[in-house]
Formats: C-alpha cells, structure tokens, sequence
C-alpha cells in the first residue's frame, strides 16, 4: 500500500535524526567529516519539517499510526499548529547549535565528542516524536525516551560531579513521570477512553470537578521538564554538563518538551471551559507564579554563570505554565509565543556563556568586570539576550511577555499580573547588569587587544541575537501563526 507524501514526510522527522546518528558514529574517525554529517542532517531535518509546516498551514493534517500496543490505543504520529511551531524551532535551533558545538568542542577541547554528536541528535528525534505525538500515549513514550536521551549529554565530561548531577537528573525526570505522569495517562484513559487530542478537550461534561482537578495537578506535577516547583532541581544539576548541552536542555529540547506538553494537555485535554471552572488550575497558576519570584530571587544570588541562567530558565517556564493554565485565547497566545522568545533569548545567554569560558576560561558573574571591551560582540549579545528574557524593547521577549499580561487582565488575575511585572524588575537585576558591569567596570585581569571565541561560536550567537531583535520589528508572522492557533482552539 502507497503511503502519502505527507505520512512519509512525518516519519522522515523521526527518521533522519536517527539515521544521522549512525553515519556520525561511521565517521567518529573523521571530525570534520563527522560535524559535517551532523550540519547537513540538521538542514536535511529543518527542510523536511518546513515541508510538513507548507502543508500544515495550508489545512492538512497527516497522521500515521506507529503501533497498536492496547486494544483501542494507539501509538501515533499527528501534525497540529501547536506541535508544528514546537518541531520548526527545535530543529532550527539544531542546526545552530551544531555550528556553535564545532566551535566550543573543539575550543575547549571535550573528550567523546562522537557520543556527544549520536545522542545530540537522538534526543531531537525524540523532540520530533513529542512534537508530533498524536495522542496522550505517544506523547508520554517519547517524553520517556528524551530523557534517556539526553541522560548521556548531562554525564558527558564522567567526572564524580557529572555522574552525581545525573543520578539527580534521571531521578527526579523518572520519579515524576512515573509517579504522576504515568497515573494521569492511565486515569484519564479508564475515565475516557480515549486519549486522542481534541479540540476543546475529552472530558465529558458530568467528570466530578474533584477528578479533573486531581488529574491536572498529576499532569503538572507529573511533567517534571517543566521544572516547576519543587521538581526543579534537575535543571540547575545538569549545568555540569558542556554548553552545547545547557543550550540543548534549555532552549532547544528538554524543558521545551516540558512545557509544550503542559500547554497540549491544557489545550487539548482539559480545554478552556473545563480550566475555568477548577479551583485546581488557580491555585497550580499561583504556584506557578511563586516558581517565576522564587527562581529569580534565587538566581540573584548565584555568582556562577551557568547557574544563574539554569534558575532564571526555571522562572520562564513558569511563564508558559502560567498561561497554560490560565485558559483564555490571551493567555495561550503569550505562552505559544514565549516558548519561541525564551528559546531564542536563553540560547543566545548560555552560547555567550560558552564563549566566555572558551576564550577567558571565566565562570563566575564576578570574574566579568571589563570584560565588554575584550568581548565586545559576545557581551553586546548577552545584553540582547538579557533584555528579551526580561520582556523589554527592542526583542521578542517583549510581545510574548505583553500577551501573557494580557491574560492575567482578561482572567481578573491581579496577583499575577503583579508578579509578571515583578518578574521583570528582577531579571533587569540579576541578568541585564552583567553586561552593564562588562562594559562599564575596570577589567581585572589585563587583556590586550580583543579576544572573542572561535568563529562558529560567534556565528551561532550573531544568528540568534539577530532573530531575537528581528522578532521584535517582525512579529507579525509569529503572531499570524499563534493566532490561527488560538482561532483553531
């Protein structure tokens, strides 16, 4: 039987990833060879997912069942907006990061970089399942398997601290998702019947308010990825790992699949009626927004760089948290938006990191006095960076922020419109003064001259600066497509 192109286009997401993987693992003798592979399977992957998203907007909707592993459950693949927005980001900013892993593995002189490679792209096939998961079953395996994934990636350096910092990491991923997570998908299928996607969500309208509640506590707390508190702690033990890796589980992969999927649960699970009417889903949103002051307070006090944006990523997930639960057209617009706007603000704070460590060897926010004059374009980056996860002019950070607000009013929510503003005077604090005192204070080590990291770092950072500042004169495409989202919800 002939598949149609668009079910082959689907499987080919998961595909090429894979399969990418194996030809870097032939040529593990070969780095250039081996990174070159690894740069034309991201391109090869983002070609293939632009094709699918062509077909998507125009009102397609391919499906492809995997397998049937239960009577009436399936394992499936399925294309909506929401999971389409969700695929072209990631792999776009695989191919970035790619370019910016040749430049920091090779700089900072990383042992297995092969290992590194296989399971990088491994862990975006995985992305790609969760993206396109066609139902609640499908999304729970490959959310499962991301976190095997990505486990090699957190250990990679093999020291006492990567192996500890990873034990935390699978512990609290699996124990979640297990404990929680699994009890959701089992429930919800006894209560259903199903658990196919739908608009609106599959609740029947008698559910005791008592069950759904328990249920989207379970499916919040459950989806420990989107680091909500208190199973946060995985996030900031995992900055032991590489910053191509760092970049991997706060922008393009890991926390992304956490709050993408509470955002497809909410939308297409619950839905907006059954969110409004739950005591729960308030008082999960209040939670959210002490997760968005806590983290940040915290993050205040960090000195270590890395440390400081692995708390800062556990307040911005909050932000879609927040709208996800809030349940109107608002708040979800700023959330879809905000998954977009972070992941391209914190990529750029963690591959300006990275540079700074490549070419100074400097860890700490108190080392960086100065160091604006030595790095000028990497601290001019951090600056872009800093303001969009701030949600101020001129970056994206800005209109997903301002929606998000938005949502907070039309829900009558003044405590968390409080807390966004709040939110903001804290990540002026603690992230747009680095570069204040980068360019402003005395260096204190003398340098000569400039001296920036190796060329693909820099090209990597250049590209998501420029997109982060050009999503902010240019939105309207974004926000055409969130919003034939929101319209199709």
């Amino acid at each position: 039987m002939k598949i149609p192109a668009s079910e082959v286009l689907l499987l080919l997401a998961l595909i090429i990833p894979v399969v990418g993987s194996f030809f870097i693992f032939l040529c593990r003798k070969f780095p250039n060879v081996r990174e070159g592979i690894t740069l034309i399977t991201g391109i090869a992957l983002f070609a293939n997912v632009s094709l699918i998203a062509s077909r998507v907007f125009t009102g397609e909707r391919p499906e492809f069942v995997l397998a049937e592993p239960f009577s009436g459950f399936t394992l499936s693949l399925a294309v909506e907006p929401l999971g389409m927005l969700f695929a072209l980001l990631a792999s776009f900013l695989w191919i970035i990061t790619s370019i910016y892993a040749i430049g920091y593995m090779r700089g900072h002189g990383e042992d297995n970089q092969t290992r590194f490679y296989i399971f990088f792209a491994c862990s975006i096939a995985s992305v790609m399942g969760v993206a396109f998961a066609g139902d609640l079953l499908t999304l729970f395996v490959f959310y499962e398997i991301l976190t095997l994934m990505t486990y090699p990636l957190v250990t990679h350096s093999g020291t006492a601290e990567a192996r500890r910092s990873g034990r935390v990491y699978l512990g609290i991923l699996i124990s979640t998702s297990m404990v929680f997570f699994l009890l959701a998908v089992v429930w919800t299928a006894l209560e259903v019947g199903t658990l196919a996607f739908s608009i609106g969500g599959i609740y029947p309208e008698g559910t005791e308010p008592w069950v759904l509640g328990l249920l989207l506590a379970l499916f919040v707390f459950g989806i420990g990825k989107a680091a909500i508190m208190p199973f946060h702690r995985w996030l900031p033990a995992a900055m032991v790992a590489p910053t191509p890796v760092s970049a991997l589980l706060h922008a393009v992969a890991v926390v992304k699949a956490g709050v993408f999927s509470i955002l497809k649960i909410c939308i297409y699970i619950f839905g907006a009626s059954s969110l409004h009417n739950l005591a729960v889903a308030e008082w999960l949103s209040l939670l959210a927004g002490f997760t968005i002051i806590a983290a940040s307070i915290v993050a205040m006090g960090k000195d270590n760089l890395k440390a400081r944006l692995a708390y800062s990523t556990i307040s911005q997930l909050s932000y879609v948290t927040l709208g996800a639960l809030l349940g109107n057209s608002a708040a979800w617009t700023g959330a879809s938006m905000h998954m977009v706007a972070h992941a391209f603000g914190k990529i750029t704070l963690f591959f300006c990191a990275g540079a700074i460590l490549v070419a100074h060897h400097k860890k700490n926010v108190s080392e960086l006095d100065g160091l604006g004059r030595v790095m000028p374009f990497t601290m001019g980056a951090f600056f872009i960076g800093s303001l969009s996860i701030a949600g101020l002019p001129p970056t994206a950070g800005m209109w997903s922020k301002w929606y998000l607000v938005l949502g907070t009013v039309d829900a009558g929510e003044l405590i968390l419109l409080n807390v966004l503003l709040l939110s903001t005077l804290l990540n002026v604090y603690y992230l747009v003064s680095i570069p204040i005192r980068g360019f402003f204070k005395p260096l204190r080590t003398p340098v000569s001259g400039i001296k920036e990291a190796p060329l693909p770092c820099l090209i990597a950072i250049g590209v998501t600066t420029t997109i982060t500042v050009g999503l902010f004169i240019y939105p309207e495409h974004l926000f055409q497509a969130v919003s034939g989202l929101v319209t199709t919800w």
